[in-house]
């Protein structure tokens, strides 16, 4: 996002509405932070944006002088906060030029101390505060949240719904261009629904209208970032099926039947870069087939079991690759960051760059 100049004006054409809120975020967290630091700070935010960074749109700069020493952040905006997000804030940090600043409505107070532990440092609009620029040292928080006038309610596009729509269409280059019938189909979703969905992502400037029926998919980066934080929030936790537990290393050289059951999560991460070592194992399932899948794999009920089966939320299409009985690595990424897990970040990190660049790069 870029801010246009000091009354914090930013320019982002995905949404009006996400704008409008994210200045008063702003404009309320520098007055914020003017009344936390000590001495009087003078605060500016330059006009340049950051480098863009896997997962993240470029972000202005934040210059901060106090007591004749000048400090220099990049900035991150943000409505609200996930596990997901924080994950992928520390995924994405090293490649910044400048320490990361997290802006942000409200922080709650354990949040305040994983970000602390975390080296993420925040301020939000009701003043709970973490800088660590020595000789500077700030932690502040358990200060209440203030409320934001014109609380955007969330989009269908962030829905289980819209979820399931823009997961197809960034895993299946084209799909946008089918007719409905074959959106519907291909995503699991109510013809009609596609329709709504479809209206609204034109209206956020997403889908653009290049004349003839053809539609262009635009600003895929920062769609795949609200995807990957929205979907452990919003979908996948209604598409869990159970928790299970298995024999010792049942799984390890196991191969699934993908037309009803695929790898996730780290199983799939560890197949995909031959780098991490699985602790919890993820499996997406079609729930008719979920009592044939216990007992060909031995899997028993348990609360606690380190399997976990997942309703599969989209219809498989065909071909599928050598790897056709894991899911998408957009799909692995995003289960990586779910698990809120540090041991994850390096491996979903080569995710990125090696297999889901190329899906989300702007033509």
């Amino acid at each position: 996002m870029f801010i246009k100049d000091e009354h914090y004006r930013i320019v982002n054409t995905m949404n009006r509405d996400k704008i409008n809120i994210e200045e008063e975020i702003l404009k309320r967290a520098i007055e914020a932070l003017k009344r936390t630091l000590p001495a009087q700070p003078e605060i500016e935010i330059l006009r340049q944006p950051t480098t863009n960074v896997a997962g993240f749109p470029p972000g202005a700069v934040l210059r901060v002088v106090l007591n004749g020493k000048e400090l220099k952040y990049c900035t991150e905006i943000k409505t609200g906060i996930t596990k997901p997000l924080a994950v992928l804030l520390l995924a994405h940090r090293d490649n910044l030029p400048y320490p990361l600043f997290l802006i942000t409505k409200y922080v709650n107070p354990v949040q305040a101390e994983e970000f602390k532990q975390n080296g993420i440092e925040f301020i939000d609009t009701a003043g709970n505060t973490f800088i660590n620029q020595p000789p500077f040292y700030v932690f502040v928080k358990g200060n209440r949240p203030l409320e934001i006038a014109g609380q955007v309610p969330l989009k269908r596009a962030f829905r289980p719904a819209g979820l399931r729509i823009i997961y197809g269409f960034l895993c299946n280059p084209g799909l946008e261009n089918k007719t409905y019938r074959e959106i519907a189909a291909a995503t699991g979703v109510a013809l009609g629904t596609v329709d709504l969905i479809i209206k609204e992502l034109k209206g956020m400037g997403i889908l653009i209208d290049m004349g003839k029926r053809d539609l262009k998919l635009k600003q895929k980066e920062p769609l795949f970032e609200r995807w990957v934080t929205a979907y452990p929030e919003n979908l996948r936790p209604k598409q869990l099926l159970g928790r299970y537990r298995g024999q010792q290393g049942w799984w390890q050289h196991n191969r699934l039947n993908p037309r009803t059951a695929q790898w996730g999560g780290e199983v799939a991460a560890a197949r995909l870069t031959r780098y991490l070592k699985p602790e919890l194992i993820t499996i997406y399932a079609t729930a008719r087939d979920l009592n044939k899948l216990l007992l060909e794999n031995r899997l028993r009920t348990d609360i606690a079991g380190d399997v976990e089966i997942l309703e599969r939320f989209w219809n498989r299409q065909e071909p599928q690759q050598n790897d056709e009985d894991l899911v998408h690595p957009i799909l692995v990424y995003a289960d990586l960051l779910a698990t809120g897990n540090q041991r994850n970040l390096e491996t979903a990190r080569m995710i990125y760059e090696q297999h889901i660049l190329r899906f989300i790069r702007q033509d």
